[in-house]
């Protein structure tokens, strides 16, 4: 049997995910000590998995965009539900290290139109940045902002680095690595959402830590 060349990439890329889906659930399960000597390494482990199975999730994707770009399957979505879910994943990475809320501002409406699977990813890429560098505290928003439903991640870290803010602001190509990749990857997502012209944002700001906003039109 001859196997063409992209497809056996796309493959592999899936069955290592797949793989190391089962070895993070696997990691979940070793109970906590209460001893840093235990539970921070396998805190690390775990969260470093599950951060290659994501990046690994956006390869496919990538994969699958090669030719064509991204077309968001745009439904309609409760940002309410979205945020809470995301929220208790978000949790349930930070195992208690660090405080981790959700907020919805009072306008924000019951239902919006997003691809829910999409910024999904983009919201936990950057709360795995936030998990990396908070101090204590991570907090999931939801609110309006011109016209658009935001969906932000704000961390009480020391925030983005000047240069992943100015080639933000350019909306230039960052590093090829690490949180440049991410960025990049989140930001073609926010623009895949088109409404009559409008096309999404991702917005990065420090205030007391690190901001990252997703503006759906």
């Amino acid at each position: 049997m001859k196997f063409d060349g992209t497809d056996l990439y796309a493959a592999l890329i899936h069955e290592l995910k797949n793989d190391l889906g089962l070895l993070s659930m696997t990691i979940d399960g070793i109970p906590r000590q209460g001893a840093a000597g235990h539970d921070g390494p396998v805190d690390a482990a775990r969260m470093l998995c599950q951060n290659v199975v994501d990046r690994l999730q956006q390869a496919l994707l990538i994969y699958k965009a090669i030719d064509q770009p991204i077309r968001p399957a745009i439904d309609a979505w409760s940002p309410h539900d979205a945020v809470h879910e995301i929220r208790d994943r978000a949790a349930a990475l930070a195992r208690g290290r660090i405080r981790v809320e959700a907020v919805l501002a009072p306008d924000v409406p019951e239902i919006w139109f997003f691809d829910r699977d999409l910024v999904e990813m983009a919201l936990i890429n950057a709360i795995h940045n936030s998990l990396a560098h908070a101090r204590s505290a991570l907090r999931i928003e939801a609110s309006m902002t011109e016209g658009c439903l935001a969906l932000t991640v704000r961390d009480d870290s020391a925030g983005y680095p000047e240069h992943i803010l100015a080639c933000a602001d350019a909306n230039a190509p960052c590093q090829s690595t690490g949180t440049g990749l991410g960025l990049q990857f989140s930001s073609a997502i926010a623009q895949s959402h088109d409404n009559r012209g409008r096309r999404g944002e991702l917005r990065l700001h420090n205030d007391q830590g690190a901001v990252f906003c997703l503006l759906l039109p």
